[in-house]
């Protein structure tokens, strides 16, 4: 009779436990989170994982390809990416595009915490998904002159330092790094490129016609 009674309440504690890992994150991240568990899977996908900054773009019209997935979450964070990446690697994607982490520096996350869980993002692909090229992407610029977003636009020592980790710690472990930061930068100083901003955090178009430059011929290498 007892094990009758204790099941119930073993599946009352695993709703309760989802359900508040669920409210730590926005209710657009919950809205973006379960359209992508509910789309279907396809074959060699060539998937965009990040924050607003990749979920601001036409990923598919900027390369023509229908393989392209965006799976950016607007404010998201390294900690929001794990929680949402068994959707990511569930189909098997041809290659992953990372880039997350100043959300994180923005609401004062260390440095390090934010280093380490893209780390453990990367590897965790790989790990789920062995066959999946994986490319870690660094940090963008930001650029504090244009006065909005103060909490993201005064990280900059801490973006630099991540990416010069990331850097590091990609050539010890065998993954890409794609170094945006140095074309997105203004070229006399260490801040984003108001050719490419509007708001020292976010891309324009130009922005992004530029990213999607860097990245193509690594979209489509065989």
């Amino acid at each position: 009779m007892k094990k009758y009674v204790f099941l119930p309440f073993a599946l009352v504690f695993l709703m309760l436990a989802s359900t508040a890992q669920d409210n730590k994150f926005s209710t657009y991240y919950n809205q973006r989170r379960t359209l992508f568990e509910l789309l279907p899977d396809t074959k060699n996908e060539i998937i965009f994982l990040g924050n607003s900054i990749t979920d601001g773009s036409e990923w598919v019209e900027l390369f023509g390809d229908l393989r392209v997935k965006n799976r950016g979450i607007s404010g998201d964070t390294t900690e929001g990416v794990l929680y949402r990446l068994n959707e990511v690697t569930r189909s098997k994607p041809d290659k992953v595009f990372i880039l997350i982490g100043i959300n994180d520096l923005s609401r004062n996350v260390s440095k390090d915490t934010v280093f380490q869980n893209i780390c453990t993002i990367a590897s965790r692909i790989r790990e789920s998904s062995p066959k999946t090229n994986v490319f870690v992407q660094s940090i963008l610029p930001v650029n504090a002159s244009l006065q909005k977003f103060p909490n993201h636009t005064n990280k900059g020592e801490e973006v630099l330092w991540v990416n010069q980790q990331l850097k590091s710690w990609c050539e010890a472990n065998q993954f890409a790094f794609i170094d945006l930061y140095s074309r997105f930068k203004n070229p006399g100083d260490d801040l984003l490129n108001p050719a490419y901003t509007n708001d020292g955090l976010h891309l324009t178009g130009e922005g992004y016609v530029l990213w999607a430059g860097i990245v193509k011929p690594l979209v489509f290498k065989k």
